[in-house]
């Protein structure tokens, strides 16, 4: 008699067992798809800012050059 409830315990934990793992997976997919969200949020903040630190690096040059092109130019004037 004890087999019998033993097996009968069993069988439901393992069906409980069993519901479970659907919940599991489906948590690990919206994980997944969350952590795929970040990782392109992230992508996108470090593309903008390569392409403003980009911009800025290209106006110091041009502001150089042109302070340059003048301290020549008024050197080559004396």
């Amino acid at each position: 008699m004890k087999k019998l409830v033993f097996m009968f315990v069993a069988m439901a934990a393992i069906s409980f067992a069993s519901c479970d793992q659907k919940k599991a997976g489906e948590a690990v997919e919206a994980a997944a798809d969350s952590a795929a969200a970040v990782v392109d949020s992230v992508a996108a903040a470090a593309d903008s800012t390569v392409a403003a630190v980009a911009d800025s690096a290209a106006a110091v040059v041009d502001s150089t050059a042109k302070a340059a092109a003048a301290v020549v130019d008024s050197a080559a004037k004396k």
